[in-house]
């Protein structure tokens, strides 16, 4: 019997959705290596609701993952609306829907059970959602998930997702031996009849899809000769920590950066480092900023709320000069906010949050590649510099996979271990360089290089001194450390040409869907370029100067920004965008923002449209359809 009929296409975007609990999030992480395994390149986005149990066969409940993959090995966003949904019920499909995050043709995958579900509200909901699809351009097809699934199992709640799996494997033309594969490796801590069992559903999903499906698509994988590793951002920064020769990780687990804590407790030990899970966030840098000070190699990860936490040991950080790195990966906010959701919203408390006048490094991956080798370069910073480093990573970068070459450690060489010779008696433990504000670090035993360690206001001694004379030198000296750091930094790259109408500035994870937007414009004529910022504090140099060639200048960013439609906001009272706030102050040019709260990341296609909205040109992004219309009627 003859297979589907193939469509080769370059890219593809797909949605997997259940709801909470039904192992959604599974199957995509199972199909994501897959398409690895073959050579695809990809980016994925987890789908989380924002609570641990939310109601089942509700909108809230969905639970997935967002996967794109293509025929280039390097993806750096994820893509713009998905072209094919496989969801497990009506209701998470309707939850894409809501989200806009399916394009108006899309192929709907769905298990059919509800069409004639005992619950006269569940046939009802699932005749309208379809009905809706049905009035626009979707192809609709229905799947007996629950029933074929029931055909191996007893409980299709423990296996329905591996039978989907088995079907995309099909839909993608991709080799059910590596699925195989694929799956023995995911399920190896388990038995060997779990194992099995998995197995044996993903090979039935498998043959469902080439008897039953008409087409089916073919994804090229990439020519690399490259050795390639698909891993998620918080993987990256585990393997990047142990790499970067961090000895101690001290955190207390919060959405959503525990899962590198995860990672690392797996191996560090072999490596010779030590995981320390603390009673609260403050006790979690306590740790790392005390191991820090007798000589250890720390780091702390955190989000948001915990850096509120850690404010003030952040303060002791820097008034000690006491080398740490945290990780701050960053979720919707204020406050307990949207946990699983991404912002990029806590740059402004990074650079300002701590008493006083508190310098602080801070640099931003823009890749989940980026979040492997950045941890190398904060350490450094941290020891040479003496100074508290905080990297922002985010929700998009910690739970996204993405393929990347597989990382050359040696780019990240060791650092040469503390120089614990004796020092002269007399050395002191401020002793700053007048012009780079830099002192020789001293570590307690350290023969000749006693001194006093105070929170207070000090001298090059290390004493307490309350005279205005020392204090102003006290900060001239820790800011002066920034500026000697600037000193090393290059410009920033501009993406596209070196002058035109418009310029956009991203920062953390934008970068990708920004850069792919300037070239979609660019493409169509438009004078569009970026220029993507790493270092944050201190600011790269020649920035004005690049702004400068450019009519309009424009920060994309994941933070609230106030809408000039609101007719209470004037230029006197507008919330910027906070990378935007920063540029502003720092150039004295009219930094414009596209600043939004979405809770997830942006597609390219959005970026597109502020760029046509901006420069006065027929916008992009098509107007809803008829499958987009409200949703009267269902529950």
């Amino acid at each position: 019997m003859p297979g589907p009929r193939r469509i080769r296409l370059p890219e593809h975007t797909l949605e997997i959705v259940s709801d909470a609990g039904e192992g959604a999030q599974k199957a995509a992480v199972a199909f994501a290596q897959l398409c690895a395994k073959a050579g695809n390149g990809l980016w994925t986005v987890e789908i989380i609701p924002s609570e641990i149990r939310p109601p089942p066969h509700t909108t809230g409940s969905a639970s997935g993952n967002r996967i794109r993959l293509a025929e280039r090995s390097r993806v750096t966003n994820a893509g713009n609306r998905a072209n094919v949904v496989l969801a497990f019920n009506e209701m998470a499909l309707l939850s894409r829907l809501e989200a806009n995050s399916l394009a108006d043709d899309v192929l709907v995958l769905i298990d059919d059970q509800w069409a004639t579900h005992e619950m006269e509200q569940y046939r009802r909901s699932y005749r309208e959602v379809l009905d809706r699809f049905r009035s626009g351009a979707a192809k609709i097809i229905e799947v007996p998930l629950e029933k074929e699934t029931l055909r191996h199992v007893e409980d299709a709640q423990r296996g329905k997702n591996m039978f989907a799996v088995g079907l995309l494997c099909a839909l993608y033309s991709k080799d059910p031996n590596v699925l195989d594969e694929v799956i023995r490796g995911i399920f190896k801590d388990k038995t060997q009849q779990v194992v099995e069992v998995a197995v044996k559903l993903a090979a039935a999903g498998h043959q469902y899809g080439m008897a039953h499906l008409e087409e089916c698509f073919e994804i090229p994988s990439s020519q690399s000769e490259v050795p390639k590793v698909a891993m998620n951002g918080n993987t990256a920064l585990a393997l990047g920590a142990i790499s970067a020769g961090f000895e101690l990780c001290s955190m207390y687990p919060i959405t959503p950066a525990t899962s590198a804590s995860h990672s690392l407790s797996e191996i560090f030990e072999d490596f010779g480092g030590f995981v320390h899970q603390a009673e609260d966030e403050i006790a979690a840098i306590g740790v790392a900023l005390g191991a820090s000070y007798a000589g250890k190699t720390a780091l702390t990860i955190t989000s948001g709320p915990g850096m509120a936490l850690k404010t003030e040991f952040q303060g002791l950080a820097v008034m000690t000069e006491t080398p740490l790195v945290i990780v701050d990966v960053q979720r919707g906010g204020p406050s307990t906010g949207l946990p699983t959701k991404i912002e990029q919203s806590d740059l402004l408390h990074a650079l300002y949050g701590a008493p006083g006048d508190a310098p602080k490094v801070v640099i931003a991956p823009s890749t989940v590649e980026e979040c492997y080798y950045i941890l190398s370069v904060a350490r450094k910073i941290a020891e040479e510099l003496r100074m508290l480093v905080i990297v922002l990573s985010d929700a998009n970068l910690a739970t996204g996979q993405q393929l990347f070459d597989r990382p050359d450690v040696s780019k990240t060489p060791p650092r040469p271990p503390l120089d614990l010779s004796p020092v002269p008696l007399g050395t002191l433990p401020y002793d700053w360089d007048p012009t780079t504000g830099l002192s020789q670090r001293l570590i307690p035993g350290q023969p000749g290089g006693m001194g006093v360690t105070t929170s207070l206001n000090h001298d090059r001694d290390g004493k307490a001194c309350y005279d205005s004379e020392r204090n102003e030198r006290g900060h001239a000296m820790r800011s002066r450390k920034l500026a000697t750091l600037q000193q090393s930094l290059k410009p920033p790259t501009v993406h596209g040409a070196s002058e035109g109408d418009l310029l956009l500035v991203g920062w953390g994870s934008t970068r990708g869907a920004v850069e792919e937007a300037v070239d979609m414009a660019r493409a169509e004529g438009l004078a569009v370029s970026s220029v993507h910022i790493q270092f944050l504090s201190p600011l790269p140099p020649g920035l004005k100067n690049i702004f400068r060639r450019f009519r309009r200048v424009t920060t994309v960013e994941l933070n609230y920004s106030d809408d000039w439609s609101d007719p209470l906001i004037t230029e006197e009272n507008r919330r910027y965008g906070q990378l935007a706030w920063l540029l502003r102050a720092a150039t004295l040019i009219d930094v414009d923002c596209f600043a939004k709260v979405p809770g997830r990341p942006y597609m390219p296609v959005e970026i597109l449209d502020e760029i046509k909205r901006v420069l006065d040109v027929q916008p992009a992004l098509a107007a809803p359809g008829p499958a987009r219309a409200a949703n009267e009627g269902v529950n």
